[in-house]
Parts: C-alpha cells; structure tokens; sequence
C-alpha cells in the first residue's frame, strides 16, 4: 500500500490490502482464509441447488452452477447412468468441513502467529531439519531466491491437481455429451494436438483432446516448479527482475491480471462449447450481442410455447465476462501502485489547471 510519503499514514479497517502489506504472516492468514470463503460458497451452493432441484425440468434451465459441473466429470450419477444426485450432498458437506478447517488455518495466522513469518523465530528456534525446512518458506519480499523457490512448490501442487483430474477422467470417466452417458476418457498426449489447439480451443470437441492438455500442462507446470525450486537469481537483482517491486500488491495485481483473463475465456468457452459444456446441464449455446459492452443472450427463450429462464449457460458466460473484466482493471491499477505510482499526482495536477484557470480569469 502507498503511503504517499508519509510513513504515519493508517487506513481503515475496510481496505483489507493494509493488513499485508508488509506483513508476510497476516498476507499467509488472508490467503488461507479467502481459499476458506470459496470452499464455502461452493459446499453450500451446492446443498442449496440440491434441495431445490427439480428432475421435471432440465437442469440447465434452473439457473444452477454448481451442480452442472459436477455432472459433467461424472458425479451423481446411479449405477443405470441416470443424473439422481447420489453423493453430491457428500460433496456439498465435506467443502463445509474444509472450509471450517482453512478458517481455523486463517485464524491462526491471523491472530496467533506472527504477523511477519521473518520475525517467527520463536517457531524456528532449534535446529531440526523439519523446522530448518519450513523456514524456507519464510515470505521475504526482497528475496528472489524465496520468492522463486515459493513459487515453484505453487507450479508443482498445480500440475498434481491436473494430473488427479486426467486420472479421475480415465478411471472413473466424466461425461460424454456425444453419447449421453459417462465414460473413461484416456488422455491424448499430443503435443502437435497441443500446439494446433492454441488459437482454437474454443472448437475442442474430444474429449480425449481436453485430457491430453490438462495432462500436457500438469507436465509443464511440474517441470516449472522444479525449475524454479532448484534455481537462484542470475545475475545482478534489478528492479525489471522484481528489486523494490515484489510486495503484497504487486502478487495481488498478477493474480487478478491471471484470474481475469481465465474467466474472460471461460466465458467465451462456455458460451459456444458443448464438448465441456453440455446442453443436458447448462442449456443451449448463447448468442454473443453488442450494446454498450457485449453481452451473451440465450437462443432457446422457451419450450413447447413455455417461457424458460436464464439457463445455467448464460448466467456462467455473463458473470464471467463481467468479473473478468473488473478483475482486469483491478490488475492495472493495483500494478500501477506497486510501480510506486502516485494517484494523489493527478488530483494535485487537475486542482492546479483549475487554479490556474480561476487565476487567468481574474486577470
């Protein structure tokens, strides 16, 4: 956060970026906190469109999110292959369950640890192996061999996240809108297949295809992680390196710059894709229009002359979009801080073209 100067400056208590700015331990707590309140929104949205599921209607048009994902990697289906929804409330409560735990983890290093992991000596006082390690991963903001080797750990846990899901896909099988019924889909790792599909993924309709990317980047995220584990800064540590720019702020700003441009895709993705997105959860593709911003209508308004809702497809695109875009500014601007830019300039300088016109009127 900037403080324009002024190093008494204090902000109030709804500008949450001022709680870890340069407190690495609070910016831990946050992080394990926020990660709680997404586990929650999802393990009680979850149980919420369970309870008001209707089998009568398609689930598309009942402006549900959750559920839908769920069926399309194959979960809440009986042993016939019909949708009943058998073990999504399981899956609904054990997000509860865990988010208790992340807030219990948020709590800790929140109120009970230190504020800064670099002053926890208290927490690494003896010299155990267990306790030399996780003092490696002790946040220092000026450090690029921490900040590198943190970030690799990131890269690995990332690329076993891809390789559980193209697993669960070939053992257990998700969902095949081609044939309407849920299938063990082998990953095709290739990585022509991979390079073709750069600029035209919104058209994916292999299901083989999609698995072979996840698996493709679990491979490249793994191998960036280990790269970025073993190695240390090169040469002299500049500022277009991350001298005096690493902080709080700036790990925000690419963090939205990253969840932004994702979620414009998805929106994109999920607007025309049936392969990832099947008609049977998420209702008929969208009809991309343009007014002040552009927005995505749905194509199929009714059924049999019955006036439908907004299906799940539609909700998803817009909200997506929408959030990107936000998302983005707040990159920008959050970027243009941790550059040391100061907003407070362009105030002063529109208060001194009106001076200076009040002043030239005068005279």
């Amino acid at each position: 956060m900037q403080s324009y100067g002024n190093p008494d400056l204090t902000y109030g208590w709804w500008v949450g970026n001022s709680v870890v700015t340069s407190k690495s331990g609070r910016f831990i707590g946050s992080h394990v906190a926020h990660t709680g309140l997404i586990c929650f929104a999802a393990g009680a949205n979850t149980l919420w469109e369970l309870a008001r599921f209707d089998p009568s209607v398609p689930m598309g048009y009942q402006g549900m999110v959750s559920i839908p994902h769920l069926a399309s990697i194959g979960l809440g289906f009986d042993e016939a292959g019909v949708w009943t929804g058998v073990g999504v409330a399981f899956i609904g409560i054990f997000h509860l369950i865990c988010s208790m735990v992340y807030a219990g983890a948020g709590l800790l290093h929140s109120v009970v640890f230190s504020e800064d992991t670099q002053n926890s000596s208290g927490l690494f006082a003896d010299d155990r192996p267990e306790h030399r390690q996780a003092a490696r991963f002790k946040l220092e903001w000026d450090n690029p061999d921490n900040q590198t080797f943190i970030l690799g750990h990131h890269l690995i846990f990332l690329g076993v996240a891809n390789i559980w899901f193209v697993e669960w896909a070939a053992n257990h099988g998700i969902y095949d809108a081609a044939i309407g019924a849920v299938r063990q889909v082998p990953y095709n790792l290739d990585v022509s297949m991979v390079w073709n599909h750069q600029f035209d993924f919104l058209s994916i309709d292999s299901l083989e295809d999609v698995m072979g990317g996840h698996a493709f980047l679990a491979f490249y995220q793994i191998v960036g992680g280990a790269f970025h584990i073993a190695t240390k800064q090169i040469g002299e540590y500049t500022k277009f390196k991350g001298s005096e720019v690493l902080s709080a702020e700036a790990i925000l700003s690419w963090s939205l710059a990253g969840i932004g441009w994702m979620a414009i895709i998805a929106a994109f993705w999920c607007a025309t894709n049936t392969t990832v997105y099947p008609t049977e959860w998420y209702g008929e593709t969208l009809s991309l229009k343009f007014g002040i911003s552009p927005y995505w209508i749905d194509t199929v308004p009714s059924i049999d002359g019955a006036p439908l809702g907004h299906t799940s497809r539609a909700w998803l695109t817009n909200v997506h979009y929408y959030l990107g875009f936000f998302f983005i500014q707040g990159h920008l601007w959050h970027a243009v801080r941790a550059l040391g830019f100061d907003f407070k300039s362009i105030l002063n300088a529109v208060g001194n073209l009106d001076n200076t016109a009040v002043n030239a009127g005068k005279n």
